[in-house]
């Protein structure tokens, strides 16, 4: 089989950051890696799945809601996946992601999606103090970050 190119990434070289993994016609897969991969420390479930509730809702309510496709975890849980159309800018991309990790690390109140289990699969997995650690953690990495740092080779 072919190998996917995520797995071609040399994950030991990989800082923390905001990266283009890769464009598939008019979609951009950008990595948020929260965490330095293969380097022992994981996020962990209920703190990813708080975090995710989060990103997802907040950037799904903002002007640019239409050409947000996906937010979801790494299975590796070094971080999260954003898929946007390719009509955001990298720096609307930056800016977003940015908004989006103060909105989570402000939060207070009833996670969106995980009131009722009608509305989560695993709706009482949740670490809301979690989500915030990794949400401030992600805006200090963040500041100042630039579209020319999006290149994986900036990561190393």
């Amino acid at each position: 089989m072919k190998q996917i190119a995520s797995f071609c990434i040399d994950h030991d070289t990989l800082k923390k950051g905001l990266y283009t993994s890769r464009i598939d016609g008019d979609v951009v897969t950008y990595d948020l890696r929260m965490t330095i991969p293969n380097a022992g420390i994981y996020l962990d479930n209920a703190g990813i799945h708080t975090f995710e509730h989060l990103f997802a809702t907040y950037v799904r309510n903002t002007p640019f809601s239409d050409q947000v496709v996906y937010v979801g975890p790494m299975g590796c849980r070094t971080g999260f996946y954003f898929l946007v159309r390719d009509s955001l800018t990298p720096a609307q991309v930056i800016g977003l992601v940015r908004e989006s990790m103060d909105f989570i690390a402000s939060f207070e109140g009833p996670i969106p999606g995980a009131q009722y289990s009608r509305e989560c699969g695993n709706y009482l997995n949740h670490d809301l103090a979690a989500a915030h650690t990794y949400a401030r953690d992600m805006a200090d990495v963040l500041k100042g970050w630039t579209p020319e740092m999006l290149r994986y080779e900036y990561g190393k």
